[in-house]
């Protein structure tokens, strides 16, 4: 491959994911400060899984609001300097870790509410969320990092780009792949996994309908999640197995290529808006945000009464049954 293929290679897939990227910002910037702004404002009864929902649209909010830096770089060059590549890249890692340990907690929520309704009584749930809100976010800023350590201006066809990580061993390569991989995305989708199967156990048993519904949001954010990390992770896992650095032309394909999966990652953070807006059309209403309203309060009153009410009247039910079957 010739140097000018290279470059024009290079052009192709910057004009692609700045096209990406542009969309996302337009979708998610509006998209996450209104979900911000409905819950905020009109939801002053929070769930355990509305609270997540919130701490998840500021999370995606931090993210799209770094999209003008990098949508800039492709389309010219990073001029804004070593700092702000690593301070960007720092905030999106952070919120990266955040978005995956916030969606696991909510399947994590969603399975004690329903598995044990006595352990989330009304006086335990501030206290308890509160610590797992901070220790959520004190997880994400820890795990991210070595993405400030790593990241770096380079050249990329003589045109500065904050886009490169460099390792000073084979041994750093290879951790902080496996801190990305097996912390952002395995251990994870291993706790989706086994919660969610149990929670569908548990809700066919229980007939809830409004379980059903906001399980069904739930569902949709982590399918979405692991749609648009997937080709990341894979990415990765290539690159440290392939090893592209190996010459030039493989070097410039593996960054083309990191471009592209690296903007469907920006494009989840402006997927959550329009997911809580298909699901709330469901509800009746002249505006979006009064279907939204309607969605996040009625997610909120299903289980900030369930413990008391809604769960403890199913239990001699499910007794029942586990009876009838033994």
């Amino acid at each position: 491959m010739s140097n000018s293929s290279a470059v024009s290679e290079w052009n192709i897939s910057g004009m692609a994911a700045s096209g990406i990227l542009g969309l996302a910002f337009l979708v998610g910037a509006p998209g996450n400060l209104l979900v911000i702004w409905t819950i905020v404002q009109h939801v002053k009864l929070r769930s355990f899984t509305v609270a997540l929902i919130l701490h998840l649209a500021v999370a995606d909010l931090l993210v799209v609001i770094t999209l003008p830096f990098w949508i800039y770089s492709m389309a010219q060059s990073w001029i804004f300097g070593p700092v702000a590549c690593k301070a960007v890249v720092y905030v999106v890692c952070s919120c990266m870790y955040a978005s995956v340990f916030l969606i696991t907690a909510m399947s994590v929520e969603r399975y004690v509410a329903i598995r044990y309704p006595f352990s989330l009584m009304n006086q335990k749930r501030t206290a308890i969320l509160v610590k797992a809100l901070a220790g959520i976010w004190a997880l994400a800023f820890l795990f991210a990092i070595p993405s400030v350590i790593t990241y770096h201006v380079d050249m990329m066809d003589g045109i500065p780009q904050c886009l490169f990580r460099t390792y000073s061993s084979l041994s750093q390569e290879v951790v902080c792949f496996l801190l990305e991989i097996v912390i952002g995305f395995i251990i994870p989708y291993l706790v989706l996994g086994i919660c969610y199967r149990q929670v569908a156990s548990y809700l066919r048993q229980m007939n809830l309908q409004q379980k059903c519904k906001s399980s069904t949001v739930i569902i949709c954010i982590v399918v979405a999640f692991a749609i648009c990390w997937f080709p990341y992770h894979l990415n990765n896992t290539i690159h440290l197995f392939n090893n592209p650095d190996v010459n030039e032309p493989d070097e410039s394909f593996y960054h083309a290529l990191s471009l592209i999966s690296g903007a469907l990652v920006f494009i989840n953070s402006s997927l959550n808006p329009v997911l809580y807006t298909f699901v709330a059309r469901r509800f009746q209403g002249s505006l979006m945000k009064s279907n939204l309203v309607k969605l996040f309060k009625d997610i909120a009153s299903t289980y900030a009464k369930s413990p008391e009410s809604t769960d403890l009247a199913t239990i001699p039910n499910i007794l029942h049954n586990e009876q009838t079957r033994m």
